[in-house]
């Protein structure tokens, strides 16, 4: 075996111009191969960590919650939820997995200005602010994207949170400090035109708020809103609320509805004075890879202390199906990369292979002369074809992984689609390692798989038909 090693590097070596040329193609597409991998990685990792830190991993619903709760969130509600969180917190197979449990409250609404006059549809989340900022802690990918500290953790009950969206609407952004990229002043009379009417019956619970509860001034820091909400029964509820900050929700869509406020004066908006429910119970995990355990062990746990509901586990991604479309996008493309690249490799180092036998057929024939057998003609091109593709993939893997450490070091940043904010762009091939190895082992095959057929043709040339080309 050493000796055959041997062999093929001289060989490789008496042509250097043609080697150096296969093994640069072979390093290129390997390096772009697992740059673009990187790049695809780190796209989904920042989706996968912006929806745990803001839901979790797994959400604990009625069964038909998702479906049909956004337009009836009270008749989905979940009874008794204080005990089952209790009940998650304290399981001892449970202990080790999870970070947080805790209730939230989702449920739609329309948010006014009464001073501006105009209003919008919002969807509401009624959070435990404590938890909230336990959530936005985890990053179990290393991302370098970080989430800002959740101010409703100890801010009063009427206190509030908007997405940027909603403060531009509600013309809400010079006292929230909202930058003026994120939100341009329009002109007075395109505002008036594009403002919303306030419902009667908001403004007129308004008129009786705005003179118990005093207007916040331009540049406070803070602005007040009306929220109506309807309750159980279809009874309009409104309550008038501190707006504490704008923040963004990375994603645009959910930055034009978002408004935030603590679980408890969410549940006295929509359930009054009946008994106050959740539309989920969130449980965030230390590591995505625990979910399928977690998630079985918590329905167990359900059949035993919410047996009379129809309770189900869902995953972040069932939640959120435009995280799944965007996976099997990525894996698309990254597919149909790697088969061209793979064509590409397949047909160059087969060009290489077959000139070299070419060039070689008189040293076959007296290989073969001298008492070679055919699988010794075979082994020796396909050992050839190998060290091709290991030095050319070997080195492809450290041109990304050079490239990849400059440009991270640049901390560039970037918009991706449907996001509201600059998020870090980063090249992620460092620690994954099944897309490392199956990138090089799958180019190397393609190499050894090229020289099979120039070996096999080889083989099989006849001694004296060979020694003719002398």
């Amino acid at each position: 075996m050493k000796q055959t090693l041997e062999l093929a590097l001289r060989n490789l070596l008496r042509n250097r111009r043609r080697s150096l040329a296969t093994l640069l193609a072979l390093a290129i597409g390997s390096a772009a191969i697992l740059i673009f991998g990187g790049y695809t990685v780190n796209i989904l990792y920042s989706m996968q960590t912006a929806y745990v830190r803001a839901a979790g991993h797994l959400q604990v619903q009625h069964q038909d919650f998702f479906l049909y709760g956004s337009g009836n969130p009270s008749a989905y509600g979940i009874r008794g939820y204080e005990k089952i969180v209790d009940t998650l917190r304290a399981d001892g197979q449970l202990a080790s997995m999870v970070r947080v449990v805790s209730p939230m409250l989702q449920f739609g609404g329309v948010a006014g200005n009464y001073e501006a006059g105009v209003s919008r549809a919002v969807l509401g989340t009624g959070f435990v602010p404590a938890d909230v900022n336990r959530m936005r802690q985890w990053n179990e990918f290393g991302l370098r994207d970080k989430r800002p500290h959740f101010v409703l953790e100890g801010a009063p009950e009427d206190s509030a949170v908007i997405g940027q969206g909603v403060a531009r609407v509600l013309q809400l952004c010079e006292p929230l400090g909202v930058p003026a990229e994120a939100c341009p002043r329009p002109a007075a009379a395109e505002a008036a035109a594009a403002g919303e009417a306030i419902p009667e019956d908001v403004a007129a619970i308004s008129d009786l708020l705005s003179s118990e509860t005093p207007s916040t001034k331009p540049g406070a820091g803070k602005a007040r809103i009306e929220l109506l909400a309807s309750q159980a029964r279809g009874a309009p509820n409104v309550a008038a609320l501190t707006v504490l900050a704008a923040e963004s929700q990375s994603f645009k869509e959910l930055d034009e509805l978002a408004l935030i406020l603590p679980l408890k004066q969410a549940q006295q908006l929509v359930y009054g004075r009946n008994e106050p429910r959740v539309t989920s119970i969130m449980v965030q995990l230390e590591s995505s890879a625990q979910m399928p355990v977690a998630a079985a062990r918590i329905r167990t746990l359900l059949g035993e202390v919410a047996a009379g509901q129809a309770l189900t586990v869902a995953a972040f991604d069932t939640l959120n199906p435009f995280y799944v479309r965007s996976r099997e996008m990525f894996d698309t493309i990254f597919g149909f990369i790697f088969v061209l690249i793979g064509a590409i490799v397949l047909f160059t180092v087969g060009n290489t292979m077959n000139a070299a036998v070419v060039e070689r057929t008189v040293e076959v024939g007296t290989l073969r002369a001298i008492g070679l057998r055919q699988k010794g003609i075979r082994t020796l091109f396909i050992t050839e074809g190998l060290m091709l593709g290991v030095i050319g993939a070997v080195s492809g893997l450290l041109v990304a992984l050079l490239f990849a450490a400059v440009f991270n070091a640049l901390e560039l940043t970037w918009v991706p689609p449907a996001a509201a904010e600059r998020v870090p762009l980063t090249i992620m091939i460092i620690g994954e390692t099944r897309m490392m190895i199956g990138t090089t082992v799958a180019l190397v095959a393609i190499a050894a798989f090229s020289a099979w057929l120039p070996a096999r043709r080889a083989a099989s040339l006849e001694i004296v038909e060979a020694l003719r080309h002398a």
